[in-house]
């Protein structure tokens, strides 16, 4: 049987390929598996994949034919057995006997899912990056710690591969990806594990995962149209919360994370060619006026002055009404 199935996803990582199937060779044990998947990568990267299903103890090679992390992601929890299952990107890494101690810290907690801290490594700084919330080793509610909504929770730390998750969360849907959305696709989904599984903890002294920043093929550096993605991902977060029997008291919280994206990306709007920036601010007008109003003007109230009154800028933008669609 299975114990665990890690689900990694590469497309066209040659040059960081090789360290994360290192760091998995130091995690090997006979009941674990690890799901590589191929995402129709054009580099090196399938001639890297292929030697390691050979070599790899527990490796299994899965092919697609499309690109997209939620899809690949979703193919690799299809084809995974393991009784719990983890994520790992292509381009990360992980400490030595990493996935045996997440194992063994999630059997003694025994909930739906564990999440633990993770090291961000930008060149040659390393950072460690906590889950905001404070209780350690503790099983509670995942509904109990969406809020506050104006301070950091574990919505707000959406991360796939910090963490660890029940088979029985595969079984009632609530593992897989929306294969809509080419970035953000983790926000509706760390949203609906937090309103619908039962169960969750933080992990208390385990630290060995390491996500590496910057890397320039990552749709988080391109930024292209793509990034745009955010907004149907905080759309479909904000109509799945109003669907929620506790509605009411999550939506300030959506709807201040939406703010504070949109205005992030507002920040960052160099970094985009000039008609998607155009486009950026179509779309983040357009959904600032499908928000409930008087919520956004308690949330704008809310905010620091800078961010609030670029917002209300925004807010003031005409939009057409296809846009507004």
């Amino acid at each position: 049987m299975v114990k665990l199935s890690v689900i990694l996803p590469f497309f066209n990582v040659q040059r960081y390929a090789p360290e994360t199937l290192k760091s998995l060779r130091a995690n090997t044990r006979e009941d674990f598996e690890f799901i590589l998947v191929d995402d129709n990568s054009t580099d090196g990267t399938r001639e890297i994949l292929e030697r390691a299903a050979s070599d790899l103890p527990g490796a299994v090679l899965v092919r697609r034919t499309e690109s997209g992390v939620s899809a690949a992601r979703n193919t690799g929890i299809d084809a995974a057995r393991g009784e719990y299952l983890t994520f790992l990107d292509g381009d990360d890494w992980v400490a030595p006997g990493y996935f045996e101690q997440l194992v063994a810290a999630f059997e003694t907690l025994d909930c739906d899912f564990l999440r633990t801290d993770h090291v961000r490594c930008t060149g040659t700084e390393r950072v460690i990056h906590r889950v905001p919330y404070g209780l350690r080793d503790t099983v509670v509610s995942p509904r109990d710690v969406i809020l506050p909504d104006n301070r950091s929770t574990p919505v707000d730390y959406p991360y796939s591969w910090a963490g660890i998750y029940h088979r029985r969360l595969v079984d009632r849907g609530l593992l897989h990806f929306p294969e809509q959305l080419h970035t953000a696709e983790d926000r509706p989904w760390i949203w609906r594990l937090h309103r619908e599984a039962e169960s969750f903890a933080v992990a208390g002294r385990l630290l060995g995962i390491f996500y590496r920043r910057g890397v320039t093929s990552s749709l988080t550096q391109i930024g292209d149209v793509r990034q745009l993605d955010f907004i149907p991902a905080f759309d479909q977060v904000i109509a799945e919360t109003l669907q929620d029997r506790d509605g009411d008291l999550y939506l300030p919280k959506a709807v201040r994370t939406y703010c504070a994206i949109i205005a992030h990306h507002l920040n960052t709007i160099e970094k985009f060619e000039p008609a998607v920036a155009r486009r950026l601010r179509t779309m983040s007008a357009a959904a600032l006026k499908r928000l409930p109003q008087d919520l956004l003007d308690d949330v704008l109230d809310s905010m620091d002055w800078e961010r609030a009154s670029r917002l209300r800028r925004l807010r003031r933008r005409p939009v057409t009404e296809n846009a507004a669609a």
